[in-house]
């Protein structure tokens, strides 16, 4: 089941090119990676996709989920140039190279604040904490730590998200963004600044909120093993354009694809 799809997104500043005609497809369950050398525009294609940056020409389609009769139903719906946190709402959570937490708040209210999308409340209600805002902020504070249970920062719950070990706050970043009830989730380079144990473990963590959560994985990632090892399908950028995609095993003997990496022997 295709849950996203990007029909040929172009992205231009001025006259520079970002990227050029990118078309990807998302299926439902799936963990997908897009690789490239450093300035490929593999983040700009993350920008399109969840409303940072509109694109210059393009669609990005969106399959929402509606229930019917007893039946399920998707119907496709063109997102580009919704807001992000119009696209949140639908459904599409990221995370950013650059880890963005609230460093002098807790670990509980890093998440917590992520559930505010949800809540019906409005802010009246929330001022004078009517019972219905009460009813709903305990449901956040139940959900908030169930989710924290199961990413393994539970004991965490009230220290300073900034004193956190770095694979720790890469856990508390993803479970922010799992906290708005995602389709797809959207990893930009989650493993960078890792050693390699933080690095195995995030790979296993990956799969264990894949399965978890019901998710489909995209994530930017320079770490080839873990691309590799979990991956179904891999997208190459370079200079902006797509020059390959395919299984782990076809990317690793695609001679286009080592040349982007490696350069090419002008002698050879």
């Amino acid at each position: 089941m295709n849950l996203l799809r990007t029909d040929s997104i172009t992205m231009q500043f001025g006259g520079l090119t970002a990227v050029k005609d990118f078309s990807l497809e998302l299926n439902k369950g799936e963990i997908v990676a897009l690789i490239g050398p450093n300035g490929a525009g593999k983040t700009t294609a993350f920008n399109m996709i969840t409303g940072v940056y509109t694109p210059t020409k393009g669609k990005v389609i969106f399959s929402e989920k509606s229930t019917a009769d007893g039946k399920e139903t998707y119907k496709e719906r063109d997102i580009t140039g919704l807001r992000p946190d119009q696209i949140t709402g639908l459904g599409i959570a990221r995370t950013f190279q650059n880890i963005r937490l609230f460093k002098d708040l807790s670990v509980l209210d890093n998440v917590l604040i992520a559930n505010h999308l949800r809540i019906n409340s409005n802010v009246f209600e929330a001022i004078f904490k009517l019972p219905r805002y009460k009813r709903e902020e305990k449901q956040m504070i139940e959900k908030t730590m169930s989710l924290l249970e199961k990413v393994g920062l539970a004991e965490h719950r009230d220290e300073k998200s900034s004193s956190l070990p770095y694979g720790q706050q890469r856990r508390l970043e993803i479970a922010r963004a799992l906290a708005t009830d995602p389709k797809i989730l959207l990893l930009d380079e989650p493993a960078a600044g890792m050693n390699p144990k933080e690095t195995d473990d995030l790979t296993v963590f990956i799969k264990q909120i894949r399965d978890e959560f019901d998710l489909t994985v995209f994530m930017i990632e320079h770490h080839m093993q873990v691309v590799m090892g979990i991956s179904k399908r891999i997208y190459v950028l370079d200079y902006g354009i797509t020059i390959a995609q395919g299984s782990p095993y076809e990317i690793q003997n695609n001679q286009r694809v080592i040349e982007a990496y490696l350069g090419v022997d002008e002698d050879a």
